[in-house]
């Protein structure tokens, strides 16, 4: 599992510009499985994504994707950790 933390490099009014596109990247990663959540940071620098990818190479990969990362928008730091307690609705997280 990983926490993916974006700080944005411009400006709101040029991170708002990609905001949709990257908007549609995040629905497309939670169809397919790969995020678990979501959101921006307080105040506005960046955003936080948790991924249940399980590759750093995959989710690479999948970043590469993201408009953000595409057009120059946000810095990506992967931060990889392993879940050993969790409330019940996230218990599938943890391995048994």
């Amino acid at each position: 599992m990983f926490i993916i933390d974006l700080t944005y490099k411009t400006t709101l009014e040029q991170v708002d510009q990609f905001l949709d596109e990257h908007i549609a990247f995040l629905n497309e990663q939670y169809a397919l499985g790969h995020f678990l959540a979501s959101g921006r940071k307080a105040p506005r620098t960046g955003g936080i994504i948790l991924s249940n990818v399980t590759s750093k190479r995959e989710l690479e990969g999948i970043i590469e994707k993201d408009p953000f990362k595409k057009n120059g928008i946000a810095d990506y730091e992967l931060i990889e950790f392993v879940p050993t307690k969790t409330c019940d609705e996230l218990s599938f997280l943890v391995d048994s």
